[in-house]
């Protein structure tokens, strides 16, 4: 057992909690959790914080740092492990597999992805959402300037199937998907709001429209 593993175990069983409720509450594998007290992975900082917060213990101490010594001799009782063959990458994978959630990155069609951004996982969920519906967005146009949208930039998304007034979301309609604000004009019928320079608005029936994701912030291109 690592020194970091028992200290987590000992803070657990203190409070008790069990390691199945422990790992729930942390949006983890029960196994995860039981790995690390054993020493069998590596408990980054970012989880060793997560738990004290939860636990309500300072486990803050020097000794609960991750050390570049401490880890080779973690994989080192890991590789001697008997009837065990495990890559060296496999360590830090499982450890963070848990914790950071690799997001990707699409156009418009949501079929090509361009790459991704590593976000935490909060109770299996990414800002406050289920980790399976989000995802970035790389704008394709200058439609939306008025609103600070410039091509280039990356709104982070996530899947929607229906509207929420004053919104940003990307929708398909008269057959291209578009980034557009959305305002709810009651009677079925919703107005479209662009603006490159000039504000353009769009009254249309909600039902001529495809809503396909909520835009919730935009990371500027420096």
């Amino acid at each position: 057992m690592s020194r970091v593993g028992e200290k987590i175990k000992q803070a657990r069983e203190k409070n008790g909690i069990s390691a199945k409720v422990l790992a729930k509450k942390l949006g983890v594998a029960e196994k995860y959790i039981n790995d690390i007290e054993l020493g069998r992975k590596v408990a980054n900082e970012s989880f060793i914080e997560r738990v004290a917060k939860f636990l309500k213990t300072d486990l803050n101490d020097i000794s609960m740092v991750v050390t570049d010594e401490e880890l080779m001799k973690e994989k080192k009782s890991i590789k001697e492990l008997p009837n065990k063959k495990i890559e060296k990458s496999e360590v830090w994978t499982d450890a963070f597999a848990s914790v950071i959630k690799s997001v990707p990155i699409y156009d418009y069609s949501l079929s090509n992805k361009k790459g991704s951004k590593e976000l935490p996982i909060y109770s299996n969920k990414v800002e406050g959402y289920p980790q399976d519906k989000v995802f970035y967005l790389e704008i394709e146009d200058d439609e939306m300037t008025g609103f600070r949208m410039l091509k280039g930039d990356l709104a982070f998304a996530h899947i929607v199937k229906e509207l929420s007034n004053n919104g940003l979301f990307l929708i398909e309609y008269k057959g291209k998907r578009k980034i557009r604000q959305i305002k709810s004009l009651g009677n079925s019928k919703v107005l479209l709001v662009s603006n490159s320079g000039s504000l353009f608005t769009e009254t249309m029936e909600s039902k001529e429209i495809s809503v396909i994701a909520k835009l919730e912030r935009i990371e500027i291109k420096l």
